[in-house]
């Protein structure tokens, strides 16, 4: 089970990138290995924004909590 507490130290370590892009990420919720997010600003609804979260955000969290971990965006 992933903790909620943990994702967002790492989110954390995410935002600076996404805010240079005018863009940030908003964590909606975490259920066993499923974490939900919400991209905000610029980055929502952007043409990399799939790339974003399965290349970057995705990659991260399963660096740092497990291979198991899967992101899932919601609009």
């Amino acid at each position: 089970m992933v903790e909620r507490e943990k994702v967002e130290k790492i989110l954390d370590q995410v935002r600076p990138s996404l805010q240079m892009d005018g863009g940030d990420v908003e964590l909606v919720d975490v259920k066993d290995l499923k974490v939900y997010i919400r991209l905000q600003g610029h980055c929502r609804g952007c043409f990399y924004s799939q790339m974003t979260i399965k290349n970057g955000i995705e990659k991260i969290l399963r660096k740092n909590l497990g291979e198991e971990v899967e992101v899932i965006s919601i609009d």
